[in-house]
C-alpha cells in the first residue's frame, strides 16, 4: 500500500504538480525559454521593452526586473519564427514585346530580419511581400521579346530581385533568392497552334528522315549493283580468254582435238529435240539398195512399204 501510494503521488507531482508550477512561474515572468531560430519581443504599454533572440533559458527579472512579473498581464509577448521560408507566385500575366500573353511563375524566399519592423512598420509584410513580387514581375518583364523571355530565366530573376528587396528590407523581411521557374503560354488557342505545328514539322522530320535513309539506301544498292556488273563483265570478258587458251593448249595433240568436237557435236545433237536416223556402217550394208526396192514396190502395188529398220 505505501509503495502504491507513492506511485501515485510521484505520477501526481511528476505529470500535473510540476507543468502547473513551471506555468505559474512562467507566467509571472520568472524565466523563458527560446527555441532555435525563434525571437520573442516583450512589449509593455506600446513600448519594445526587451527582444531576445539567443537559444536557452532566459531568467526575465534579471533583464526587465520588476516589470517582468506584469508583461504577461499589460504587455504583449510576440514570438517570431525567424527561418527561411519560401513560397510559389503561380501564373503571373505578363506580355511580350509582340503582344503574345504569357504566364510566369515566381519562386522566392523571404526571412524576417528585423523583428520590430516586422510587427510594427507593416500589418502584413508577407502579403506586401507577394503583392509587390508579382507587381515587379510585370513591370520588369514586360514588353520583352519573346526569345529573351523563353530563355533568360537567370537575367529576369536578378531584375525582379532588384527591384523587390529595398522594399522588403525596410519592413524587417528580407527576400531571399528569387528564382523564375516557370513561364509558359496563357491562350490555349495559341497552345493549340503551337501543338499543331510542333506535330507537323515533327512529320515533316520523320518524313525528311525516312526520305533519306530510302536515298541512302538506293544509292548503296546501285553502287553495289554497279560493281556487280562490273565484275560479271570482267568475267565475261575473260571467259573467251581462258576457254581460248584450254583450245589452244588441246589443239597441240590433233587426236584430243577431234575427240573433242566429236564429243561437243554428239553432245549438240543429244540436247536437241530432232528425230535421229541411223544409217549402218559398212561394205556389206545394202541398206539404200532396200530403201529403194521398198520404195519402187510401194509404187507398184499401190499397198505400204515394210518398216525399215533404224
Amino acid at each position: 500500500m505505501i509503495t502504491l501510494v507513492t506511485i501515485l503521488i510521484t505520477f501526481f507531482a511528476a505529470w500535473i504538480l510540476v507543468p502547473i508550477i513551471l506555468g505559474l512561474i512562467r507566467l509571472f515572468g520568472v524565466f523563458t525559454t527560446i527555441e532555435e531560430c525563434e525571437t520573442k519581443v516583450y512589449v509593455l504599454f506600446g513600448k519594445v521593452i526587451l527582444i531576445l533572440d539567443e537559444p536557452g533559458l532566459h531568467f526575465l527579472w534579471t533583464k526587465l526586473g520588476l516589470q517582468s512579473f506584469i508583461v504577461h498581464f499589460f504587455g504583449q509577448v510576440h514570438s517570431l519564427d525567424m527561418r527561411l521560408d519560401q513560397q510559389y507566385l503561380r501564373s503571373q500575366p505578363v506580355n511580350s514585346e509582340e503582344g503574345t500573353p504569357m504566364g510566369v511563375g515566381v519562386w522566392h524566399e523571404m526571412s524576417i530580419s528585423d523583428p520590430v519592423a516586422f510587427l510594427f512598420k507593416n500589418t502584413d509584410p508577407r502579403g506586401s511581400l507577394r503583392a509587390n513580387l508579382s507587381n515587379a514581375a510585370v513591370r520588369c518583364l514586360s514588353n520583352m521579346p519573346l526569345e529573351r523571355l523563353l530563355e533568360n530565366r537567370h537575367e529576369m530573376s536578378r531584375a525582379v530581385r532588384e527591384e523587390v528587396s529595398p522594399k522588403s528590407a525596410a519592413w524587417g523581411y528580407k527576400l531571399g533568392s528569387v528564382y523564375i521557374r516557370k513561364v509558359h503560354f496563357r491562350d490555349q488557342n495559341m497552345i493549340h497552334q503551337i501543338e499543331q505545328k510542333v506535330i507537323n514539322r515533327l512529320r515533316q522530320v520523320t518524313s525528311a528522315i525516312s526520305q533519306s535513309g530510302a536515298n541512302q539506301v538506293a544509292l548503296i544498292k546501285s553502287a553495289a549493283e554497279k560493281e556487280a556488273a562490273a565484275e560479271f563483265a570482267r568475267a565475261g570478258a575473260m571467259r573467251p580468254f581462258v576457254v581460248g587458251t584450254a583450245l589452244q593448249q588441246i589443239a597441240e595433240d590433233p587426236e584430243i582435238l577431234n575427240a573433242l568436237f566429236e564429243i561437243m557435236e554428239t553432245q549438240k545433237m543429244l540436247e536437241g529435240d530432232v528425230d535421229l536416223t541411223l544409217i549402218p556402217k559398212g561394205e556389206n550394208s545394202n541398206f539404200l539398195a532396200e530403201m529403194l526396192a521398198a520404195k519402187n514396190f510401194g509404187n507398184v502395188t499401190g499397198t505400204a512399204p515394210p518398216p525399215l529398220h533404224a
